[in-house]
């Protein structure tokens, strides 16, 4: 069912004239080559249309299109990127006041031969994960555990390496209760002021305060589909034309994609994802998100403890200044 789901969802999302069907009927034959034996010349033919095919296609996306890919379960998690790419990873838990957010994966490990310290928003990639891991949507409990970690690593002088993936913060009433919007400001102050290099990788949707309290980094670095907004599209929607069935509008209005933010200077490097998007190749895009996370580390790791802080605020006050 879930395969079905998923390939209907393909054909809404790349559209453009294009049968998505077409696609999946050229894997189903390449598949089909392979068990059998079938000639290599073909294969190799096939496997340039698809190619073809998914290049020209996602090549076109409109941003609300881009949201269905940033949202695609299969893509690449916190968790994968972690076990891949961090050395030793050992996990560190709880924010010492009220409980462990689950929502929140954090720990020390190594990264290029360096200790770092890593914090990932995990969404989850079964039910009974998602449940465990809250989709990604993490509470005041976990905002407080990301301040803990960053003031450890700053003790340690442990680079800090955080990979954003989340609607939003948990809406929920107890989440409420025990000081969400104050659990995430102060997480975002404590960004702006540890002395350590701090490298951010937006790797799937990057909702609201929930995402920039991990995201007020030196760097910011984002996946080719993912999405970086102050709100969702569908809470866009909602406020402004109390009409969920606008979001697609909402998305086209919020400047929520890569380029764009890019070319805004909201973020500072674009990750290239594999042909068809980050889902259909996990290797290739932990790899290139490992190069780029290589890249910027070297760029920074020789700034003095004030410039690293100089940097990050004046960055982010500048947001708010108007040109002259």
């Amino acid at each position: 069912m879930a395969d079905n789901y998923w390939g209907n969802m393909s054909r809404a999302v790349l559209g453009q004239g294009l049968a998505m069907g077409w696609g999946d009927e050229l894997e189903a034959k390449i598949r089909d080559l392979s068990l059998l034996g079938g000639a290599s010349k073909e294969i190799f033919s096939l496997k340039r249309d698809v190619n073809n095919f998914l290049e020209n296609a996602y090549s076109k996306l409109s941003p609300w299109q881009i949201v269905q890919v940033a949202r695609h379960p299969e893509r690449p998690h916190a968790s994968n990127y972690i076990s891949a790419l961090i050395k030793d990873f050992q996990t560190l838990s709880g924010d010492r006041s009220f409980a462990e957010d689950n929502a929140i994966i954090s720990g020390i490990g190594s990264f290029n031969g360096q200790s770092v310290m890593v914090i990932g928003q995990e969404k989850g990639s079964d039910t009974d994960s998602r449940v465990k891991h809250n989709f990604g949507m993490a509470k005041p409990e976990g905002y407080r555990k990301v301040s803990r970690l960053m003031k450890l690593a700053e003790k340690f002088n442990m680079p800090l390496i955080t990979f954003v993936d989340t609607a939003g913060a948990y809406p929920g009433v107890g989440a409420e209760e025990r000081g969400q919007s104050e659990a995430i400001a102060s997480c975002i102050q404590d960004s702006l002021e540890i002395k350590v290099p701090f490298i951010s990788v937006i790797i799937g949707e990057g909702g609201s305060g929930g995402a920039i309290a991990l995201a007020s980094a030196n760097k910011v670095l984002m996946l080719q589909n993912a999405i970086y907004s102050v709100i969702s599209p569908e809470g866009c929607a909602s406020i402004l034309w109390r009409d969920n069935n606008k979001a697609e509008l909402a998305a086209d209005s919020l400047g929520i994609t890569a380029q764009f933010l890019k070319e805004k200077g909201i973020i500072e490097e674009v990750i290239a994802e594999p042909i068809g998007g980050a889902h259909r190749d996990h290797t290739l895009t932990i790899k290139n998100v490992e190069d780029a996370l290589k890249k910027s580390l070297n760029e920074i790791k020789d700034y003095t403890k004030e410039h690293l802080v100089k940097d990050r605020q004046e960055k982010f006050l500048k947001y708010g200044r108007l040109l002259k």
